[in-house]
């Protein structure tokens, strides 16, 4: 039988954050607070892609991701990276409206977003407008989320067998 330190620990969000230096701790603290906030009812928390993440459950979704159907359909994430901290917004990257509302939103905040296609990367909390992250999650209630998926992504990529 392994000893308690061959045993593989379970990552939870609590357990992700208190890993972090104290500064990127407080900063994805807040940021996960932001996200919980404004999360519709449906969306599940937990750990995915080794990170802070927040999915379509199977329980809803049953094929799961298109990539990896083991996996469920990610809404959203954030991570601690090397150079920076991101928030990861599969909600905003998958509907061109929500996005350019996003980007509106965030800019006229006065601060400056530095956003590839669904990745918000920032360095310091002050830097971000909370309000904003929020409201962009609060939009987009679990069924219009699924329909704009599903829109983009082929039926024959989502009906892969497990």
């Amino acid at each position: 039988m392994p000893s308690k330190a061959e045993k593989p620990k379970t990552l939870t969000p609590k357990s992700y954050l208190d890993a972090l230096p104290e500064d990127r701790r407080k900063a994805l603290r807040k940021v996960r607070a932001a996200i919980n906030k404004g999360l519709p009812k449906g969306y599940k928390e937990g750990i995915q892609y080794g990170m802070i993440g927040w999915f379509v459950p199977h329980s809803r979704y049953p094929d799961g991701y298109h990539c990896d159907p083991k996996q469920p359909v990610p809404f959203a994430g954030m991570a601690s990276q090397k150079n920076h901290m991101a928030l990861y917004l599969m909600c905003v990257y998958s509907d061109a409206k929500h996005r350019a509302w996003f980007e509106k939103a965030w800019k006229a905040t006065g601060n400056k977003l530095d956003m590839g296609k669904s990745c918000v990367r920032f360095k310091d909390i002050d830097t971000v407008p909370l309000e904003v992250i929020t409201e962009a999650v609060a939009r987009v209630p679990l069924d219009k989320f699924l329909g704009a998926y599903e829109k983009l992504i082929p039926a024959s990529k989502r009906k892969k067998k497990r």
